[in-house]
């Protein structure tokens, strides 16, 4: 099989929901559950509008679109009584404790970088600790100061990158995402970027993916030399 070749990377940064963690389709029967309690319909384009956006940016469209009657805060509160009950045990995506462990042993430098608080972020990882205590740091774009733009703005892509010792530029990562709007944002922070789509996405997938260094079905689909990193072992896959 003929691999692509991209420009060289070191450092790598990952998107959360529907990347790193199989929690896209709870979040839609959540917000469905939520508009119809009051009576609403939460339509497919409105969960493409919203992927990969911080809180306030969310509750905005739907409250927005939908017409609800109710304000940010009372919208965010119902969406997190909502996670308390639906994400406590989430999912790893195909593939993602694989690469994880790979990238781990080859000592390239990862982060992630997640629209969702600081708050949401635990309660959907605290369970699975070990395999996120990889990561070098992790910045929760709806609770963190330092960035005042959600995507598809640079901003969460910029001060993820900031934080890594060495000052590396930003041409020398490598992010993952799922999101039409995460893959803007890296494309804009000057990143090269991997994006895994979500299913909700196939019907959009050439408008969606248009900014995509590259699209994979899977992180399972993913090679490392693609980029100039350590390629997988052939003596030792993973199981």
């Amino acid at each position: 099989m003929n691999i692509p070749i991209f420009k060289p990377v070191t450092h790598v940064i990952f998107g959360l929901d529907g990347t790193l963690l199989d929690t896209e389709r709870i979040h839609r029967k959540m917000f469905t559950r939520i508009a119809n309690g009051y009576g609403k319909v939460f339509p497919d384009d409105l969960s493409l509008k919203i992927l990969g956006k911080q809180e306030m940016d969310i509750a905005n469209y739907i409250i927005n679109t939908l017409q609800l009657n109710l304000t940010h805060e009372e919208l965010i509160q119902k969406v997190r009584d909502e996670e308390e009950k639906t994400l406590k045990n989430a999912k790893l995506m195909y593939g993602v404790e694989d690469l994880l462990e790979h990238f781990h042993q080859q000592k390239i430098p990862m982060a992630v970088a997640t629209s969702c608080s600081e708050d949401s972020y635990r309660l959907k990882t605290d369970h699975l600790k070990d395999i996120f205590s990889v990561f070098h740091h992790v910045v929760t774009g709806s609770s963190d100061p330092e960035v005042k733009n959600g995507k598809p703005a640079p901003d969460i892509f910029k001060v993820c990158a900031s934080r890594f010792p060495g000052n590396p530029m930003n041409s020398e990562f490598l992010v993952f995402d799922n999101s039409p709007n995460g893959v803007t944002a890296a494309s804009a922070a000057g990143m090269q970027v991997i994006m895994i789509p979500d299913p909700i996405l196939s019907v959009w997938h050439n408008m969606s993916s248009a900014n995509a260094t590259y699209v994979l079905n899977s992180l399972e689909d993913f090679r490392p030399e693609m980029f100039s990193l350590p390629p997988y072992s052939t003596s030792s896959d993973f199981c």
